[in-house]
């Protein structure tokens, strides 16, 4: 029945990986770490005036939180270290994605502000090139810096009587988009991370100077409103930047602009299809508890194809995100839109349907679920706390790494061939049931490898390589002290079988106590620990596991079927388990009393099993102490005949008269004696326990004794 859940699991984990390959991009090797495949290298350098100073606090921080988006995109064994008190280096194994790529070198710093204009992402000069270009269209004074919508926007902003979206009621980058509240979004969690680029930290602000000031968010406070504080946005600063800005070249959506948080700003949207003026920042990411993506539920509950974001705030931001949405609903667009900001680009500029008091925001609009994933994990993650750029981006040649590899696999290799020799050598063909179960502990760990390298990213290092190599080593420790505890009962007189099932009940409490520690030393390494530790730590963990499988499933049921064949069960020589081999002694047969074994060449068990025996046939300590050391005992006939021979002998040395008259005497004490022996003799003869029988012999020995005194006399 083992072998056949150990079959089941084979199967399973085989059909798994050959469905893997066929369907999905599943190999059969699993995925090499950074040092044995090589990699990219890539310097990020923070974007901070020269004489701004960097704490280590930050840079901590900054590795810590792009540490977790890389893990986060399921590449495993990358490097992230400080270079210097500045710098930061990350080493991504094979060759990442531009995604993740993007995702390394983004702030991903997130921002609620109120939208106070959406416009054309043109330039006005661009805008006035292609009018002249085509011949049509009104001349702009290029003072003002306004298109003829955007200078009517600010004429209804200023003379009160209503503010337009773009004509059409087409609101671009994230007008259509609906901030409802709700719960949670039905669907699959975020896996994957976006781009954009670094910025600030959230809740912070950029002065001209360049001093960072936090904003002050913690509490609610009055919101900038855009119909009334005209004056905050309407500057000539402004204006100047909005009419200059082209959204539609890339580089001005590349983002990390330190944008300064207190107040109103021009941003571009992610796509280009839109230019913003917006407010000052109204709450900050921090407040942010989770963000998750899926499809948005309908009104009966059941599943759309809508891709939807999901936002959960703290209690703070819970407040904070209350007062926005009651200040903002029913007005009319832009003003009833907050735009969701992230590395100075407009990622989403939803409108408000009704206030959301709970804290929980479900954003619908136009994006794919691809999108949500991306923009959920990057909220999830965090921000840095420094804005980077990239210093350089370099290729890690993969030689050195496959040397060492090479060299690991053959010094593993040669390990194992130890451990076969010595297993053959100290169990004879019982050591060919050591090397098959580490070829089934090798086997089923390569496949767990393949597995966790195509579902969760695994890549195997020489870290990892050197625990597969020790964790399938001390697995050939599990079967040494199963065989032992059945070699110990051997020892004891127990036969194959017995010994068997007797041996693996005492091994299996000492392979439980040896294996939870390791797993207890792996599983701490583990979390404690980063980097190539942590794939040491891995593989250590999952050979642990094999083992115990191994042992259960298959070690011990191969030994019970091994302990019924007439080659190990009769202790061929070669069998590894010869009760000779093992120092046990062949019984002696000693007659009619059974058998003789001096107490010598009696084991501990043997003593222990013979005295039980006489406590049960009811023999007192002082029979045990005047019983002759061997368990034999002679006949009562033979003891009244030497009896009789001493007795005549001594009656030989008197005169012929004396002897003539003790001569009668004998011979009528030998009849009586005989008279009186002969019912233990018989009893003796007829069976009887060995107590009674020696017992008998006693009292016919001292009766002649008397008997012979007696004649003496």
């Amino acid at each position: 029945m083992r072998f056949l859940w150990l079959s089941i699991i084979t199967a399973l984990l085989l059909g798994v990986i050959a469905g893997g390959v066929v369907f999905s991009d599943a190999t059969t090797s699993p995925k090499l770490a950074l040092d044995l495949e090589g990699g990219t290298s890539i310097i990020l350098e923070p974007q901070v005036s020269e004489d701004t100073d960097i704490s280590q606090e930050q840079l901590d921080q900054a590795v810590a939180i792009i540490r977790q988006r890389v893990d986060s995109t399921g590449v495993s064994e990358a490097e992230i270290t400080t270079q210097g008190d500045r710098n930061i280096v990350v080493n991504l194994p094979g060759n990442p994605d531009e995604e993740t790529r993007e995702l390394v070198r983004s702030s991903a710093q997130l921002v609620f502000r109120r939208v106070a204009l959406v416009g054309d992402p043109r330039s006005q000069e661009q805008v006035q090139k292609e009018q002249e270009e085509s011949g049509g269209g009104e001349q702009q004074d290029p003072s003002e810096g306004l298109t003829d919508e955007e200078k009517e926007r600010l004429k209804d902003l200023t003379g009160g009587d209503g503010a337009q979206g773009q004509e059409g009621g087409d609101a671009p980058a994230g007008g259509g988009e609906v901030a409802e509240a709700g719960g949670s979004v039905p669907g699959k969690d975020a896996e994957k991370s976006g781009d954009t680029s670094g910025s600030q930290a959230a809740g912070e602000k950029a002065s001209g100077d360049g001093e960072d000031t936090k904003v002050t968010d913690s509490t609610p406070r009055p919101l900038f409103d855009p119909e009334k504080d005209t004056d905050e946005w309407q500057t000539d600063k402004i204006i100047k930047k909005y009419s200059e800005l082209d959204c539609t070249d890339p580089k001005n959506r590349s983002g990390g602009q330190q944008q300064p948080a207190d107040e109103p700003v021009v941003s571009c949207g992610k796509d280009g299809e839109a230019k913003y003026i917006l407010g000052p920042v109204e709450l900050s990411g921090e407040h942010l508890a989770d963000a998750n993506a899926g499809y948005k539920a309908g009104a009966n509950g059941v599943q759309t194809n809508q891709p939807a974001v999901n936002l959960e705030f703290d209690s703070t931001g819970r407040e904070i995100f209350k007062q926005i949405t009651s200040d903002i609903t029913g007005k009319q667009q832009p003003y009833n839109q907050f735009a969701i900001a992230l590395d100075g680009n407009v990622l989403s500029a939803p409108s408000s349907n009704t206030p959301i008091t709970d804290g929980n925001a479900q954003i619908t609009g136009n994006f794919t679920l691809d999108e949500a994933e991306t923009l959920a994990d990057q909220l999830k993650n965090g921000s840095l706390p420094l804005s980077f750029q990239v210093q350089s981006e370099d290729q890690i040649s993969p030689t050195l790494g496959t040397n060492y590899l090479n060299i690991g696999l053959l010094t593993g290799l040669a390990g194992l061939i130890l451990v076969v020799v010595y297993s053959l050598l100290q169990y004879r063909v019982l050591g060919l049931v050591t090397v098959s179960s580490l070829v089934v502990v090798g086997v089923l760990t390569y496949l767990l490898l393949l597995v966790s390298s195509w579902r969760y990213g695994y890549r195997l290092s020489l870290a990892g390589l050197a625990g597969i190599i020790i964790g399938i080593g001390m697995a050939a420790d599990s079967f040494i002290v199963y065989f032992e505890r059945v070699r110990d009962e051997l020892r004891s007189g127990r036969n194959l079988l017995s010994a068997v099932e007797v041996g693996w009940d005492r091994a299996k409490r000492t392979i439980y106590a040896s294996k939870g520690v390791n797993m207890l030393a792996a599983v701490i390494l583990y979390i404690l620990a980063v980097g190539s530790v942590r794939g040491f730590a891995f593989t250590f963990g999952l050979a642990v596991i094999v083992d115990v499988i191994v042992v259960f499933l298959f070690t011990h049921p191969i030994l019970e079927v091994l302990s019924r064949t007439k080659f190990f069960g009769q202790g061929h020589p070669m069998s590894g388990m010869d009760p000779r081999m093992l120092g046990v002694k062949p019984a002696a047969y000693r007659g009619a009393l059974n058998l003789s074994i001096d107490d010598s060449e009696k084991s501990p068990e043997g003593r222990r099993r013979e005295k039980a025996r006489a406590r049960k046939a009811g023999m007192s300590s002082t029979d045990e102490e005047e019983a002759p050391e061997t368990s034999t005992v002679e006949s009562s006939a033979e003891s009244d005949e030497s009896s009789a021979s001493a007795a005549s002998a001594e009656g030989s040395a008197v005169t012929d008269d004396a002897a003539e008259s003790k001569a009668s005497k004998p011979a009528k004490a030998e009849k009586k004696s005989k008279k009186k022996v002969k019912d233990p003799g018989s009893s003796g003869r007829t069976g009887g326990t060995i107590a009674e029988r020696k017992a008998a012999a006693k009292r016919a020995a001292e009766e002649s004794a008397d008997e012979g005194k007696e004649a003496d006399k």
